[in-house]
């Protein structure tokens, strides 16, 4: 059996400004090659982790490992061995985008030998070698946000952290930033660790994600794991035969709990629980019910995210509440 090697691991990590508690008591492990979703408000403490996590706050109290160092003793040997990505990155406008990155290749102890290899390539990658000798100043807020992300991984980190990657970001960059992740973690192996407010995109990123409140991890776990402890019933999509809608609706009404709808020719039946599948199933077939086809619609990482944080919104709809373990 392989032995998973551990990225990131902290144990009841705390920081406080003054009487804000800023990071409370916060325990995770983050895998090597995995890409961990860390999610929350404005003001949640995710921030503040990134920069504990790089060595630029210390901790008031707790532990905290990354990549094998410890972060307040020894970040500047770990930075060379990261890159971030800020939500509101901060670029040298009157220098060009490949002034830029020279800077930041120096900083970063890129061999001087590689430096042009390497701007050209991160330029190239990003969509910007027209544009890599025009001021950044003249930039959009894509083109920057594009700049920004190129500057993080210039030196080829180990572990990439990524807040907010596709800011102002069109469609199609925002393809090409996903797939540029996606890559990184299973081709190459880096680890990610997203900061992100759009859920979506962090459900289909992300391999484990991470919910925080006021500085408190609420949960932790792949987006199936938290889907199925915040509601164990789903919505269960079935395709039958249109013939056997009336047999169907008949026999799935006298089983307990269990509602049913037809919409666009699907029959759409809800407040099962995984474990009742087999048997829902069973139950059709015995009465002669055509089935072609069955998807189980578990809660989104939308409806975890919005359940834990105790939302009123009438869009959502989770049966329980998933109870902390801080």
């Amino acid at each position: 059996m392989m032995m998973t090697e551990i990225a990131i691991e902290t144990n009841g990590l705390t920081r406080h400004f003054g009487e804000t508690v800023a990071v409370q008591n916060l325990s995770l492990t983050v895998e090597k090659g995995e890409v961990f979703g860390f999610l929350g408000h404005n003001g949640a403490g995710k921030t503040t982790t990134v920069r504990l996590l790089n060595g630029i706050l210390e901790p008031d109290r707790g532990q905290v490992r990354v990549l094998g160092l410890t972060p307040s003793e020894q970040g500047p040997a770990l930075r060379l061995r990261t890159g971030v990505l800020t939500e509101t990155p901060s670029l040298e406008e009157r220098l060009s985008g490949r002034q830029n990155l020279r800077i930041y290749a120096e900083l970063y102890a890129v061999k001087p030998t590689a430096v042009e290899q390497r701007v050209d390539q991160m330029l190239e990658t990003f969509a910007l070698a027209e544009r890599g000798d025009d001021p950044v100043g003249g930039y959009s807020k894509g083109m920057k946000q594009r700049l920004a992300l190129a500057r993080a991984l210039l030196h080829d980190p180990e572990l990439i952290f990524l807040d907010e990657p596709t800011s102002g970001l069109d469609p199609a960059a925002t393809r090409q930033v996903h797939r540029l992740i996606r890559r990184l973690s299973a081709e190459q192996g880096r680890t990610i660790f997203l900061c992100t407010h759009n859920l979506a995109e962090a459900q289909s990123l992300c391999d484990r994600v991470g919910v925080m409140e006021e500085g408190r991890l609420m949960a932790q776990g792949t987006p199936a794991e938290l889907a199925r402890q915040v509601d164990r019933r789903l919505h269960l999509e079935l395709e039958v035969d249109p013939e056997s809608r009336a047999a169907a609706t008949t026999r799935l009404q006298g089983m307990t709990g269990l509602t049913t709808q037809f919409d666009n020719g699907l029959l759409r039946v809800g407040g099962a629980e995984r474990e009742r599948i087999p048997d829902i199933l069973a139950a059709l077939i015995a009465a002669d019910v055509r089935v072609y086809r069955a998807v189980p619609q578990e809660p989104s990482l939308a409806d975890v995210y919005f359940a834990l944080h105790e939302t009123d919104d009438p869009e959502i709809t989770v049966a329980r509440h998933l109870e902390s373990e801080a």
